[in-house]
């Protein structure tokens, strides 16, 4: 088997007095989605913001590409080919939609100058079907839009891993047929995607492999169909007594 592209070995978060991951564990291969699920509190954001260079790991190591990232910052990691979106989408306010992309592309791996970064923001957004809002103000875009132009804004970083954290997170369901779509033309594209999402219709038709997360430590991993059915990974989502009954 090939080297992973992303390697988190005994990842552990501290805030304060509280334990946000405890030796956690994540590999992913090139080209494959790997979904990263458990109930709320599990972990899954943290790990996902110590990953991009958010929060500084406590202890443990991150590898990415081969080359330790584990205290490398977030523009850094960027232009390394490592890119995320946010559950909240963070536009920038007082630009247009294409501006948005485009500063995304001056600043990432190829650093783009305006022209050629407003040449492949065009790109992007006929990718994620917002090509038609390219001049809008961009607060003029409702949720769903937004949530595709944070998917447009990590692509236009040119980057080899996108950490997808919740972008499916309050849309309708015709419109996450439409991410589950998009993600899976991202895939498509070669990229490795770590993908965290509590619709778990999404969550079993994307990925190739499952990482499950309780109280910041591992309790499974392996194929979506045998991990959820896990009852270590039941309990975690419904409580015991739905294991014992």
């Amino acid at each position: 088997m090939p080297d992973p592209i992303l390697q988190c070995t005994s990842v552990s978060k501290v805030f304060g007095g509280v334990v946000a991951l405890n030796q956690a564990q994540l590999e992913v291969y090139e080209g494959e989605i790997l979904g990263l699920v458990g109930p709320n509190g599990s972990g899954k954001s943290t790990f996902i913001n110590v990953i991009s260079g958010f929060y500084p790991a406590t202890r443990g190591k991150v590898v990415f590409n081969g080359q330790d990232v584990t205290r490398t910052a977030a523009n850094r990691l960027a232009k390394l080919g490592l890119a995320r979106t946010y559950q909240i989408p963070r536009p920038f306010a007082s630009t247009t939609v294409i501006d948005n992309v485009a500063i995304a592309g001056m600043f990432g791996k190829s650093q783009y100058n305006r022209t050629d970064a407003l040449n492949a923001a065009m790109e992007k957004l006929e990718f994620v079907e917002l090509a038609d809002k390219a001049h809008m103000p961009v607060m003029q875009l409702n949720l769903h839009e937004r949530k595709f132009l944070e998917m447009a804004r990590a692509l236009a970083l040119e980057p080899k891993l996108i950490l997808l954290d919740e972008v499916l997170a309050g849309l309708n369901p015709s419109e996450v047929e439409l991410g589950i779509a998009l993600i899976k033309r991202i895939q498509e594209l070669g990229l490795s995607i770590v993908f965290v999402e509590h619709n778990m219709r999404a969550v079993m038709s994307l990925s190739d492999r499952i990482t499950v997360l309780n109280y910041g430590r591992n309790i499974a991993e392996g194929d979506p169909q045998t991990v959820m059915q896990d009852e270590a990974v039941v309990a975690a989502y419904l409580g015991q007594d739905h294991v014992d009954h």
